[in-house]
């Protein structure tokens, strides 16, 4: 069977979509997946996600990591979807989608920045060196100095790979404080056990955790594979309305005999 798939990158976190709205790619064939994302032997990305109906909503997105097994709420392929399901005529500029970690509201505006709504926060457990949260996807963050010579794959596959987090996982951010506007991010991703060029739920997780360092909405983070923006407004119990924004890009369009 040939497949048609869409190649899309959102600040360097590389997705393949595949147009699922006839279920005819097998959700559960995880290996398939796994194959799919190699870089040598397959299309190469970090996740694959089908786009398939829903009803009650534009669409449902499903995600895969890299591994190929399926993934909690991605943000970079969120925004990913949303333009892709403008693409393919789903939609216009607006969007409300069912993802992993539930709904989701996404806009784009005349520059192409997806504005994706992240869920609510209301929990960010405090250590002395790091801060651990969800934004969909759990996010180990600690906070460094010199980040551009930072060891992230060894010192976060340790993290990932710990006691506590070896059978679950978790993701593991690794951020530098601005001395200019930004905040440097850079991450190690399970699913993919590799640091990757962006992180959407990553990103999101450290900018939550810069706002205990003093950081005020929108926070402006730079990430190896280009710039995002995430806002949000502070509770009693954590944030909401947080928002995850930035480019997302096709790629290149191609098919696949499977």
């Amino acid at each position: 069977m040939n497949v048609t798939f869409y190649k899309y990158q959102g600040t360097g976190n590389d997705f393949i979509m595949i147009d699922n709205r006839e279920l005819f790619f097998e959700a559960d064939n995880y290996a398939l997946v796994a194959k799919l994302c190699e870089r040598r032997m397959g299309i190469g990305a970090d996740g694959l996600i089908l786009l398939q109906n829903r009803e009650g909503y534009d669409f449902e997105m499903v995600y895969y990591n890299a591994d190929g097994r399926p993934g909690s709420m991605c943000g970079n392929g969120g925004r990913c979807t949303v333009q892709f399901a403008r693409q393919l005529g789903v939609i216009t500029n607006q969007a409300f989608f069912l993802a992993a970690d539930g709904d989701h509201y996404a806009s784009i505006d005349e520059k192409g920045l997806v504005s994706l709504k992240m869920n609510d926060v209301n929990h960010i457990e405090t250590g002395a060196d790091y801060y651990y949260l969800n934004t969909g996807s759990p996010h180990y963050v600690q906070f460094v100095d010199a980040l551009e010579q930072f060891n992230v794959f060894a010192e976060g596959q340790n993290i990932r790979y710990n006691d506590r987090f070896k059978t679950e996982g978790t993701n593991v951010n690794f951020a530098q404080l601005p001395s200019e506007p930004q905040l440097f991010v850079r991450t190690y991703e399970r699913g993919v056990e590799d640091e990757t060029f962006s992180c959407g739920t990553g990103v999101t997780a450290t900018a939550l955790a810069a706002s205990f360092k003093g950081a005020t909405s929108p926070v402006a983070i730079r990430t190896l594979g280009g710039n995002l923006q995430v806002s949000f407004e502070p509770t009693a119990t954590g944030f909401t309305n947080i928002y995850l924004i930035g480019p997302a890009l096709p790629v290149f369009t191609g098919t696949i005999q499977v």
